[in-house]
């Protein structure tokens, strides 16, 4: 199992474009969903007259969002192509779980955007494709789904095809890099198997697709950091915090730093899926208990580092964000939270530095009065408390952060550069 290298894949897109039917399909055709429980779900879409919702149910494992209908939180789900082993983080397509998917896009290596071919781009498909290039998502592919909606039209998948393109463009994704594939996730199209419905399609299929990504260079050359989710005291053990190690390796032995609570010990013993080990990498999830470090001492938030390279703490710092939807403008002086892997702290906007055109990125403006909807600008950000976190191009997985205000995401943002 563990001998391929692992993806982490996100599925975005607009709400109701089929996003939770592809991934429970792409289950299914891999073997990790059994035929039987594809016939539960049936059977239980049918009693509350959702037929069809099946393959959507897989992933809506939450009661209440099969009640709805809807994706609420971000599920992963593990499934295996001939090459990789792939983890999904389920991204949910509404409005207000967009910070979901912001904490859940961060975590991925590429997407797959699901898009309707009897609907084209809607507009969470212009938000997820521009929070998807904000957070860095390496390659993109284009699932047109619904394709027997629209009777398998080779007209109408073009015309949709044409129009993410433009969106494309527009946020300066590279198209050639973009796979556009004809689908139905519901009928199973062109998942694992070419379809006889769409001849006219000669491309790979998605499980091909997948099978053809980049291989993800593993961060384990930056140095070591694991943003603490949660502090935990275990009799017998002691006080174990628990968080995913984003960057670099943690060995038994080592001395590591909390910020910005600033305590250090040494690591006494490190555990995963409640076993012991000596070492733990990127992408794991521990718990480790550390000499000397008591309950009291270190929160959520804090992140863990080597106490020789301790993670920064920023005084202010330097981003570039894009503002999603804002009631008015953002001036100086505004203070939203930031929400940054496990931190969240309230941030105030010192300077608007410049306001950047988004379609080439070139300097628009500098030191605007205000930023809107729709801006992209770089700023300079106080955080109201310590917040440890890093410039994007050294640790990139600590310098990506949603800003949050009034129960939605304003805007997304990467860290620049940090003042210590």
């Amino acid at each position: 199992m563990a001998d391929k290298p692992h993806q982490n894949l996100a599925i975005i897109g607009h709400v109701d474009h089929g996003k939770s039917t592809l991934v429970g399909r792409l289950l299914f055709e891999t073997g990790s969903v059994p035929e039987h429980i594809i016939e539960q779900h049936r059977e239980e879409a049918e009693s509350k007259g959702k037929s069809g919702f099946e393959f959507a149910y897989v992933m809506d494992n939450l009661a209440e969002e099969r009640e709805r209908g809807v994706t609420i939180d971000i599920a992963h789900q593990r499934f295996d192509t001939d090459k990789y082993y792939f983890t999904i983080v389920d991204t949910p397509g509404h409005r207000d779980f967009v910070k979901n998917m912001i904490t859940g896009a961060s975590q991925a290596d590429h997407a797959i955007l699901v898009v309707a071919a009897d609907d084209g781009v809607a507009p969470q498909t212009r938000e997820h494709v521009f929070l998807a290039r904000t957070l860095g998502i390496e390659t993109l592919i284009i699932a047109i789904n619904k394709m027997d909606v629209v009777d398998y039209s080779q007209d109408s998948y073009n015309q949709v095809k044409e129009e993410v393109q433009q969106l494309l463009k527009q946020v300066r994704f590279d198209t050639d890099d973009a796979r556009f594939i004809p689908i139905s996730a519901f009928e199973g199209d062109n998942i694992s198997e070419h379809s006889d419905n769409m001849s006219w399609f000669d491309g790979p299929t998605v499980l091909e697709s997948l099978n053809n990504l980049p291989e993800p260079s593993p961060p384990t050359d930056a140095p070591l950091r694991i943003p603490i989710q949660d502090v935990y005291t275990i009799s017998g053990i002691g006080t174990v915090p628990v968080g995913r190690v984003e960057t670099g390796v943690l060995n038994v032995g080592d001395n590591v730093s909390f910020q910005p609570s600033d305590i250090s010990g040494e690591v006494k013993t490190i555990e995963m899926h409640h076993e012991e080990v000596g070492q733990a990498g990127p992408g794991d999830n521990i718990g480790f208990n550390v000499r000397g470090v008591g309950k009291n001492d270190i929160r959520r938030g804090d992140v863990c580092g080597p106490a020789d390279d301790p993670p920064s703490v920023a005084k202010t710092f330097k981003a570039q964000i894009v503002v999603m939807q804002h009631p008015s403008v953002i001036t100086a002086g505004y203070t939203p939270v930031i929400h940054a892997h496990t931190s969240q702290v309230a941030c105030t906007f010192e300077s608007l530095d410049q306001k950047l055109d988004p379609a080439s990125g070139e300097v628009a403006e500098e030191n605007p009065d205000f930023i809107k909807a729709g801006d992209a600008a770089i700023v300079t950000l106080r955080p109201q408390k310590p917040l440890s976190i890093e410039p994007s191009s050294e640790i990139a997985e600590l310098g990506s952060f949603a800003i949050r205000d009034m129960g939605q995401t304003i805007a997304a943002g990467k860290v620049l550069e940090v003042n210590e």
